[in-house]
Parts: C-alpha cells; structure tokens; sequence
C-alpha cells in the first residue's frame, strides 16, 4: 500500500516533476553548453591560428629585413671598393699628368738652353766674323796705301761679310 500511496502524495509528484526538468533542462541546455564551448573552443583556435600566421609573417619580416641588411653591407662595401678604385685611378690619373707636365717642362727648359745655346754661338760667331772683318780690313788698309789699295780693300770687305755670313 505504500507504494500506492506514494503515487498520490503532491511531494512525490513535484520531486518527479522537479527531476524531470532538471534534465529536460540539462538536456537542451546541454546543446546550447556544448555549443558555447564549442564557439569558444573554435574563437581560441582562430586567435591561435591568427597568432600562428603573424608569428610566421613577423619571422617572415625579420627574415626579409635580415637579408636587406646583408645586401646593404655588401652594397657598402661593394660602394667603398669602387670608391678606393676611383681614389686609385684618379691618383694614378694625376701622378701620370704630373710626370707629363714635368717632362714637358723640362723639355721646355732644355728647348730653352738648347735656343740660348745656339744664340750664344750665333753671337760669337758674329763677333768673330766681325773681328775678322776689323782685323782684315785694319792689316788691308795698313799694307795697302793709296787709291788702288782703297778699292781693293772695299772689294774684299764687302766679299768677306758674305762668305763668313
């Protein structure tokens, strides 16, 4: 009789009650739990995945960058090489114009000797041809007296100047 009894008490029937919408609850709850996890779940592994992807992109960054500082090390010092080869050719270019200028000038100093040199002897030979000629004329006029001795010393002066010129 007990167990008659007990499907007429109210208190049996609202704990029935109360337990069956605790898992009437729990059961479509259970979807929408499962769901909100699940959402969370797939937002955490879409950050970490964005996370993944910047982290790559970062590396991919640094990477990149680390090569443009090879390359400008390389292109400074490909830089400074030309610049010690222009410093090399230039320096040649201008010990070469020197040396040039310098033979030049010398050759103008010895042009110059060279010309001093001729003119000298140019005068002395005129000075000469000149006492030649005083001397000459002198002994001519001194061994030669008179008219005739005057004629033939201006023959022979003006003989003398163009054999000896």
């Amino acid at each position: 009789m007990e167990h008659h009894g007990l499907l007429h008490d109210a208190t049996f029937w609202t704990a029935v009650s109360f337990v069956l919408f605790i898992l009437l609850v729990v059961w479509k709850a259970r979807g929408a739990l499962a769901g909100a996890v699940n959402g969370r779940i797939e937002r955490i592994a879409a950050e970490i995945d964005q996370a993944q992807k910047l982290r790559e992109e970062a590396e991919a960054s640094l990477k990149e960058l680390k090569a443009k500082q090879a390359n400008a090390a390389k292109e400074a010092e490909a830089i400074v090489e030309q610049a010690k080869a222009e410093t090399k050719s230039l320096k040649s270019a201008a010990d070469k114009r020197f040396k040039e200028a310098m033979a030049r000038r010398e050759q103008q100093a010895l042009d110059k000797i060279a010309q001093a040199e001729a003119n000298a002897v140019q005068r002395v030979r005129d000075m000469a041809a000149d006492m030649a000629i005083a001397a000459t004329q002198h002994v001519l006029v001194q061994r030669m007296g008179g008219a005739d001795g005057d004629a033939a010393i201006e023959d022979a002066i003006g003989g003398l100047s163009a054999k000896l010129h």
